[in-house]
Formats: C-alpha cells, structure tokens, sequence
C-alpha cells in the first residue's frame, strides 16, 4: 500500500514535470514512489535513492545498537551523530546513498579515524557534550542523561493508525536550496489531499487521483498503489531515546534501519500524538508540523 511518505515524493515529481525549478530533488524516491503514471514518467532522472530494505552494512554508515542518535543536514550531505558508552561514531551519507570517505573528521578534538564507508569513530566515551568537525563544518550537540523511549515510539505508531483524520505541513529539501513546501490533508482509511506551495496539488480517493497544475484543470488518473492513511512516516525504530522534555511533550531521537533514516520526533504527553517530526536521510530533509487532529474533515473528488 502507498503512503503520505511516498506520496510526497510522487507530489515533487509532479512538480518538478511542471517545470517548478525548486524541486529538482523530486525523485530522489521514485523507484518506489506511486503516483500517476504519466507523470513519474515524465519525470528527470535523478540520484539513486534509499531502499525499503535494509541497504548492505558496508555502504550505509548506520549507528550501533544501544547508542543515543541525533543527526542534520549538513549541504547535501545527511550528518548524524551515535554516542555510546565506549566510543562515539559519525556517519557521513552523500546523496547517492553510500558512505561519503576519506573525510578529516573529529570528536571534541579527538581524531576520528574511519570504521566503514561514511563511519567515523573517535575513542570518547559517554561524553555530556561533543564538538564535531567534518572539514569546514563545526557542530556542537549537548548530550542529555538519555532515557530509552522504544515504549513510547511504539505507543506513537499506534496512535498514528489510530487516527481518523489528520491535517499537517511538510517542507522536504535535498540541500538548503532545493526545497519544497506543502500542505497536507487525510482522511482514513484511504482518502489523501496535498498542494504544493507555487506548484501542484492533487487529490487521491482509493484508486482514482485527480491532478492540477497551477492555473490549470483536474485531470483524473488512476492512483498506482492503494493509500492507507494516517501512518507514520517511519518503518522500524532503533536507538530510541528521550532526548529533551517540557511539561507538555517529550522530544524522543531514533534510527530507522528499514528507511534508512535518522528521526527525531515530539510527542505530546497525553495523547502520545507526533506534533512535530525531523527525518534526515539520503538527500531528503524533511520537517513536518501535525494537526488538528481527528477533526471533522473531508476528502471528496473535485468538480
């Protein structure tokens, strides 16, 4: 079944088929993008992207098991930090989606020496704050006294599929230029809506999607993969840890192995719903603001 996650990126390349400059990054998902199949045709090669399956060990610097994780975009370049109580590791993911090399990388200005393609480990241990350097790039991550947050991811999933309706924004860039901004709209089980800002918009009832460009008509297609919505945006999560919390929210960081990706969410205490999520990953940076939620809210074909 498709999803908003690869739905987004079926809603850049449609922009990026009419000509909107700004969302060249558009198919960096698209060998597993559904959307309407005269405009996925349409659409300019670009880098290769990341799988649904695990991509082999030796080519995505992944972080160790048990570690607390943070991560951000760095150029094109995604940036992503592992502390644990032994070493601490960067990786380094380039935009075809391997392990970028042969980098000058240190750790609170100890030498990093590298452990794989785009891996980097420097012998310190546990630190409360860390101070990395790769090249030109200076990052400075302050590391709480972590507590581990699996019960409260796997709490969050299951609110999302519980969800009957679910407004949210999602800015999704390859780099700090190329950039791409929507508004989001869905209705469960199967019913999807989005216009991008400057750009195209289209709206999805089960198998049948509807598509406008700016200033033109709907044109009705049929929707390649059936939607199933509200879901997460992650696959699988490892590493989790509560990183930060108010009175109200927790700020809870993970791994997704099965992406691959870095997340890091906040989820509101009472009701354990995403209000807020940060994904970094192979030339795709996405944020996304959630809600309302559960309003009342319909999806219906255009006239």
């Amino acid at each position: 079944m498709a999803s908003s996650k690869s739905l987004r990126l079926a809603a850049a390349v449609a922009a990026l088929a009419a000509g909107t400059a700004a969302v060249a990054l558009a198919a960096i998902r698209l060998d597993h993008t559904p959307g309407p199949v005269s405009v996925a045709a349409a659409a300019t090669p670009a880098p290769s992207a990341p799988s649904s399956a695990p991509p082999p060990t030796n080519r995505f610097p992944a972080p160790p098991a048990g570690a607390i994780v943070f991560a951000r975009e760095d150029g094109p370049n995604a940036l992503a930090l592992a502390v644990t109580r032994t070493f601490t590791q960067v990786s380094v993911v380039g935009q075809q989606g391997h392990g970028v090399s042969g980098l000058a990388v240190t750790v609170n200005g100890v030498r990093a020496p590298a452990c794989g393609p785009g891996c980097y480990r420097a012998p310190v241990r546990g630190p409360r704050s860390v101070d990395v350097h790769v090249g030109s790039t200076r990052w400075h991550v302050a590391v709480p006294k972590a507590r581990d947050a699996s019960a409260l991811v796997a709490r969050a999933t299951r609110v999302w599929r519980s969800l009957h309706t679910l407004v949210f924004s999602d800015r999704l860039g390859s780099d700090a230029t190329h950039v791409v901004v929507s508004e989001w709209k869905a209705v469960a089980p199967n019913r999807l809506s989005y216009a991008i800002r400057g750009g195209p918009s289209a709206v999805i009832v089960a198998g049948r999607r509807w598509d406008r460009s700016p200033g033109g008509k709907w044109v009705e297609s049929q929707q390649s993969g059936q939607v199933h919505e509200p879901v997460p945006l992650w696959q699988s999560a490892t590493d989790a840890h509560v990183v930060g919390e108010t009175a109200a929210a927790w700020l809870v960081t993970f791994y997704d192995p099965r992406t691959p990706a870095w997340f890091a969410i906040t989820l509101d205490k009472k009701t354990s719903r995403t209000l807020d999520l940060r994904m970094t990953t192979t030339a795709h940076f996405m944020h996304e603001r959630y809600g309302p939620f559960d309003a009342p809210l319909t999806i219906s074909p255009p006239r």
